[in-house]
């Protein structure tokens, strides 16, 4: 891995005529966050809950003890990304975070003088990739704008931020209750939507107009008040 900085240039390129083209979606653990479901489910025409058993597996992650959402591979033996096909990614426009980063890694951390996060770039050259021949060059900030990564960071750094606050504040899984609740309100976000609308929520004390207005509003809005939600309702 290389660190770099928002004016360093680094050569890079993906595109049919790289020889491993689509490779790198195949034998892959691909871990999904909320904004991602969020902007897959709408691509694919879909209800978030229809999504998630279509395209998911869920499980408990093995550090944060919360509950997580993974893509379950469209071909059980390649474990090839369902959204792939022979001329690429079928839903590139609204592809997950973490791939249309690659070859970068974000790392996020919290400054403990100003209390604000602070991020860094890696950039992560794996020998298998044949990209790095191209003579694409780029900046950083070059690369962050092309591929539109600063709206995904927008919506899943609060949700890094609650993995940080749970870690802190409790070690181990959740209980069932609060695993269930996690789920809907930050992963199932159109059923989310109809429990709040149907005031179907525990938590009477958390609830008013903020998260009402967001569930009649778009799903983005609604989104950054579930995080709210989440935080306040299981964190206190």
């Amino acid at each position: 891995m290389q660190s770099l900085s928002p004016d360093e240039a680094f050569q890079f390129g993906c595109h049919r005529q790289v020889p491993c083209f689509n490779q790198c979606c195949r034998d892959l653990n691909q871990f999904l966050m909320p904004y991602d479901i969020l902007r897959l489910k709408r691509r694919l025409g879909l209800n978030s809950d229809v999504f998630l058993k279509r395209f998911t597996r869920q499980h408990l992650g093995p550090r944060s003890g919360l509950p997580i959402v993974t893509l379950v591979p469209g071909d059980p033996t390649s474990l090839t990304c369902p959204f792939v096909t022979a001329d690429g990614c079928h839903v590139y426009e609204d592809r997950p975070c973490s791939c249309r980063t690659y070859p970068l890694v974000r790392m996020l951390s919290r400054s403990r003088v100003s209390g604000k996060d602070d991020e860094s770039y890696l950039l992560l050259k794996e020998p298998h990739c044949r990209g790095f021949e191209q003579a694409n060059r780029q900046t950083l900030s070059q690369w962050i704008d092309h591929q539109k990564i600063a709206a995904y960071n927008r919506f899943n750094d609060p949700m890094l931020a609650i993995i940080s606050l749970k870690n802190r504040r409790c070690s181990g899984p959740l209980d069932a209750a609060s695993q269930h609740l996690f789920r809907l309100a930050c992963y199932d976000l159109d059923s989310f939507r109809k429990a709040i609308l149907g005031n179907c929520l525990p938590g009477a004390a958390v609830r008013g107009e903020n998260l009402i207005r967001a569930a009649e509003s778009n799903d983005e809005t609604l989104l950054i008040e579930s995080y709210r939600y989440i935080k306040k309702e299981l964190f206190g």
